[in-house]
């Protein structure tokens, strides 16, 4: 329950409103050296002026909001499936981190791509105004809170998909006050894992909870099936052993060069999280032999000799797993833990990644299920690829199993829009 002051707002809701302002204090003095966040605040920036210009008076909006890139990854599959269903309706898909909006900011899929306006009671009260959402769709664990209590207060649906409750997590904490009131404000929720469903079942009734599993395995299983040939990495790989590893950082790829070292038969594509010219001339250091794929598409022929190709763009790693005899996961040694484990397991391959994985259920059930490994050393990572790729028997077994592993759990988007046709549509 809220504790409340004798006049004015809840004491929960005022410290979350004061939080929300200490971090775009923090912001600011973050611009001055930060990138990100000078990007942050620069796309705030006239917003609403340029969502007035941009939205039409009566037109029929589903709005999606992400916080990231990973989240738009999990909300694309219903956007897509939304704009072939609804065509007659727009779309609007905001993002909160410049991750996010940076990278997808001109996708076609909708109509408008915003930043949110931080979360204030007047920006979420002139953002719900001037968009009048018939439909809002909030992405795995974004909650604002008075973005979410306008749109209560408007009685315009809202619904959170592809989400998950850990047991930690501030709803379930004596202070976590904002965090259940938020939830009871979603008209429903669809969550991952039987665990989340338990969990915020004791707050929000079970009859406006669904488990409908992660819409990610629809996004990768609609990538796998579009797949289209890389001609160039073809060139490359020739008759060539491949582990492609995905979202690398600093410590990742201190461990592949070890690997590297040690494996003489194996070769490596490195498609790295971050790729500033600093970082790239890290990894042209730390593999002298590395060859950039900028390089390659204006290379003669015959640069397809080397060992290591690093991919110095972004947009093409779902399809490099295509290629692989084994996959690694980078992230796996950071705070915030592995990248998308489910990009690689689609095509079947076996899966590595570093000890920080226990907070993706993903990566759990592709250990449980001999779909992949975790490791913590560099000697650990040689002998485990160095068995997948002698041991032939296993390496079928674990690539079977990945495989399957994925197909099993698709089908969380149409469990989605069958609801939403029954109930919002």
């Amino acid at each position: 329950m809220l504790l409340h002051l004798r006049k004015g707002k809840p004491v929960d809701v005022l410290m979350y409103t004061i939080s929300v302002r200490l971090y775009k204090l923090a912001i600011l003095i973050a611009s001055l050296f930060n990138k990100k966040a000078k990007l942050w605040l620069e796309g705030r920036r006239d917003i609403f002026k340029n969502l007035q210009n941009a939205v039409g008076n009566g037109e029929k909006i589903i709005w999606m909001h992400c916080a990231s890139l990973g989240e738009f990854e999990q909300g694309r599959p219903v956007l897509e499936q939304l704009r072939q269903q609804y065509p007659h309706y727009r779309l609007l898909l905001t993002f909160f981190s410049p991750s996010g909006y940076e990278i997808r900011k001109n996708y076609a899929g909708v109509d408008w791509v915003f930043y949110l306006p931080l979360d204030t009671r007047a920006n979420a009260q002139r953002f719900i105004d001037t968009v009048k959402p018939s439909l809002s769709i909030f992405v795995k664990y974004e909650y604002w809170y008075h973005y979410l209590h306008q749109l209560h207060q408007k009685n315009i649906p809202v619904i959170l998909i592809s989400a998950i409750f850990r047991e930690n997590a501030p709803f379930f904490k004596w202070y976590g006050g904002v965090h259940r009131k938020m939830a009871t404000y979603f008209h429903h929720l669809f969550v991952q894992t039987p665990e989340s469903y338990e969990r915020i079942t004791t707050i929000v009734p079970a009859e406006r909870v669904s488990l409908t599993g992660d819409t990610r395995f629809d996004r990768v299983k609609t990538i796998a099936d579009s797949f289209e040939a890389l001609p160039l990495i073809e060139q490359f790989i020739a008759n060539k052993k491949i582990l492609v590893a995905g979202s690398t950082w600093l410590e990742d790829e201190l461990m592949l060069k070890k690997l590297v070292e040690n494996q003489a038969d194996l070769s490596l594509i490195i498609a790295p999280h971050e790729i500033t010219d600093t970082h790239l001339r890290f990894l042209k250091e730390t593999f002298g032999e590395a060859v950039f794929y900028s390089e390659l598409l204006k290379a003669d022929s015959g640069i397809s000799s080397g060992r290591v190709l690093v991919i110095d763009n972004i947009g093409m790693l779902s399809k490099l797993y295509y290629y692989s005899l084994v996959s690694y996961i980078g992230g796996g040694f950071n705070k915030s833990g592995i990248h998308n484990t489910l990009e690689a397991a689609v095509y079947g391959k076996p899966v590595l990644f570093g000890p920080n994985y226990q907070k993706f259920a993903e990566a759990i059930g592709l250990i449980k299920n001999k779909a992949a490994f975790s490791y913590t050393t560099d000697t650990e990572l040689i002998q485990l690829t160095q068995s997948l790729l002698t041991n032939e028997d296993q390496l079928m077994e674990y690539s079977r199993n990945s495989g399957e592993f994925v197909a099993s759990r698709t089908g969380a988007t149409s469990l989605i829009l069958s609801w939403l046709k029954k109930t919002a549509f």
